[in-house]
């Protein structure tokens, strides 16, 4: 654990479970793909889910040039981005002790509109972040479409990761009861993939499909 960069990103409930070094950051944010996007507008805050995607030490968020939140983040507001990935249902012998196995990320930045010549570099890192490879199976996004997407550039000045494993943590009495405890693992599988109705000729998924299928 090295030390946090600020009072802001300070864990402070159960302390000896945050990190605050950037490989700790960047494998979180790696292996989830919603993020929640939160910011003051109009003097009252605001939570969003976004998918996102990270190159460096920079996140990249987009959507319409119409939207709020991309207006609003625009203007070089600080925002607070969140992810969690769930790994299991901690069950214990009393109410009180049930606890969830998981990992969590909270960067803080502020973001700014992405120059118009890197936009392209940004929505490839998004589209990777969720199936790589596929960027280069597809069509590329056209100078309007690249008009009608804005995308945001959000380095992550500082952030904190917060994660439990393990099993329940039962008070002693309530060690002989007779109820069952343990884990209950969770994880994110994909399903086979299913063709799009209107997919004329009839073609197999492509390799970044199958790849993700597995992974």
């Amino acid at each position: 654990m090295s030390a946090p960069a600020s009072e802001l990103s300070r864990v402070k409930r159960l302390p000896d479970r945050a990190a605050y070094d950037t490989a700790s950051i960047h494998a979180v944010l790696d292996a989830a793909m919603v993020g929640h996007v939160g910011f003051v507008a109009s003097g009252r805050p605001l939570v969003i889910p976004m998918i996102y995607g990270r190159d460096g030490d920079v996140v990249y968020l987009h959507g319409s040039v119409a939207s709020r939140l991309q207006r609003t983040l625009a203007n070089g507001i600080d925002v607070c981005l969140t992810v969690t990935l769930t790994d299991g249902l901690v069950l214990a012998r009393s109410a009180f002790h049930h606890s969830m196995n998981y990992r969590s990320a909270v960067v803080l930045g502020r973001a700014a509109l992405v120059r118009p010549e890197d936009k392209a570099h940004a929505l490839r890192v998004i589209s990777e972040h969720l199936v790589p490879d596929r960027w280069d199976e597809v069509r590329p996004p056209t100078p309007i479409e690249l008009k009608q997407t804005s995308v945001l550039r959000l380095p992550i000045e500082e952030g904190s990761v917060k994660a439990r494993t393990g099993d329940p943590v039962d008070d002693e009495d309530d060690l002989s009861l007779p109820v069952w405890a343990g884990v209950l693992p969770c994880t994110t599988t994909w399903g086979e993939p299913v063709a799009a109705s209107d997919l004329e000729p009839v073609l197999p998924p492509s390799p970044s499909v199958l790849a993700r299928r597995v992974s």
